[in-house]
């Protein structure tokens, strides 16, 4: 079993929480913190992915059906409100997806802190990428309303297989999505941070850009 903790992690998840729960701090300074955990957590599990490679299938797989939730949701919202007569091509929908607000249940280390050190890793003053959640860009209606569901989540890009930085080999055949990727590779969060990941929150938000 890979061994998620040590003396340095620990301390710099102290200063995490120390500078989060006595806000306001300095946002780079935090930026930081969270770069650096996220370099030593990685460093140390990437080196025994095939222990992990279960739950970063299983996170894989949970996210594409929340985001296939989300996408048609948005889809089904959309084309209810399109023929509104008073706003017409005023109003924009944008639908985001998040990682689950409580921490994951499935998380090997548990205990009384992990909540509070979540919600500072997903904070959006400290993990900036991840303001709009797990995709880039955000899904918006009507600019995207035409764009399919693989185009969303990258799997109209041959190979389907969005794996950079993690073992080619191993890996090669999981069909990752992008924004499996992006929470990877662009975001502050450590692998193990989301991995564990089953549950998620979407947001569906509607605009109107018109004075009355």
């Amino acid at each position: 079993m890979i061994e998620l903790q040590d003396h340095d992690i620990h301390l710099i998840e102290r200063e995490i929480l120390l500078k989060y729960e006595h806000a306001p701090c300095d946002y780079s300074d935090c930026d930081c913190l969270l770069s650096l955990r996220k370099a030593m957590i990685n460093g140390r599990v990437l080196a025994h992915q095939e222990e992990i490679l279960p739950d970063i299938i299983a996170f894989n797989d949970a996210l594409r059906e929340a985001l296939r939730g989300m996408y048609d949701r948005a889809h089904r919202i959309w084309n209810s409100i399109k023929e509104n007569k008073t706003f017409g091509d005023h109003m924009e929908l944008t639908a985001k997806c998040y990682l689950g607000y409580d921490y994951p249940a499935l998380h090997p280390l548990q205990d009384e802190n992990r909540g509070v050190l979540w919600l500072a890793i997903c904070d959006s003053g400290w993990n900036p990428l991840y303001e709009d959640g797990v995709t880039l860009p955000t899904l918006t209606f009507p600019s995207n309303v035409d764009e399919s569901f693989d185009y969303l989540t990258g799997l109209d890009c041959p190979p389907p297989n969005w794996n950079e930085g993690l073992d080619q080999e191993l890996t090669k055949d999981l069909h990752l999505i992008q924004p499996f990727h992006h929470l990877f590779d662009h975001m502050n969060f450590a692998i193990t941070d989301f991995i564990y990941v089953r549950q998620f929150e979407t947001e569906i938000n509607i605009e109107i850009n018109k004075s009355l």
